[in-house]
């Protein structure tokens, strides 16, 4: 079975901001997301990439759009499965002010039983992507063969959770997992077992580094800024 790249989409101005962007439309990459975006083609210019596959929303359009520009062949497919979760009411709002919502601990803590206001459970979240995933893997394996390569750019938690369900990882533990803004996860999927091959792979370690002020015991819902 095919081998799926996952990229988080490029540094949005709603992670700079501190912002749960969710599916409001209108965020875009910002000046450092643009110039990750645009460092796409090299990074995998040595993957003969047979499909792409993205979320519908803007700041994942424009972090591939590099990468098509470079490989005329390619077109994007556009798949609402894999666009972000659904945070209903928490959508626009500070994170910041968030961490003190009664709910934010399930989130955290019990992510298979949270359900965001107005919006949808991260349980429905993993589900609809793992299926996207699954019916693209035998449309990729049909179209171009058993050993093919394809990409998907998403969201955060939306990658975040299908790396769980590769891993067999519950939910409740996908908290546990980190992915930067425009890193490469890759995924090889067989008949018996899927294998992690790269996670959050951004070739920078400048999120390593020790910061002033310690990182937060918390998840960052939405996948966070990455690093400063």
């Amino acid at each position: 079975m095919p081998t799926l790249i996952l990229i988080r989409h490029g540094r949005s101005t709603a992670n700079t901001e501190g912002l749960l962007a969710g599916r409001m439309p209108g965020i875009a990459l910002d000046e450092r997301g643009a110039a990750q975006a645009a460092a796409l083609p090299g990074r995998l210019a040595g993957l003969p990439i047979s499909e792409v596959v993205t979320s519908p929303l803007q700041r994942c359009e424009e972090t591939v759009r590099p990468l098509l520009d470079a490989r005329p062949e390619l077109r994007a497919h556009t798949d609402e499965r894999i666009g972000e979760c659904d945070y209903g009411d928490w959508s626009g709002r500070k994170l910041a002010e968030l961490k003190d919502e009664p709910l934010m601990e399930i989130v955290q803590a019990h992510p298979s039983a949270a359900a965001f206001p107005g919006g949808e459970s991260m349980r429905a979240m993993q589900t609809r992507a793992a299926e996207a995933v699954r019916e693209w893997n035998a449309r990729v394996e049909r179209d171009h063969g058993a050993d093919a390569v394809y990409l998907m750019c998403s969201h955060g938690d939306i990658i975040k959770s299908l790396v769980a369900e590769a891993l067999g990882l519950h939910l409740d533990l996908f908290q546990r997992i980190a992915v930067e803004p425009c890193s490469i996860t890759a995924i090889r999927y067989t008949r018996l077992r899927p294998f992690l091959l790269r996670l959050g792979d951004t070739g920078d370690f400048a999120s390593l580094v020790p910061r002033e002020e310690p990182p937060a015991g918390d998840a960052a819902v939405g996948g966070g800024a990455g690093a400063p």
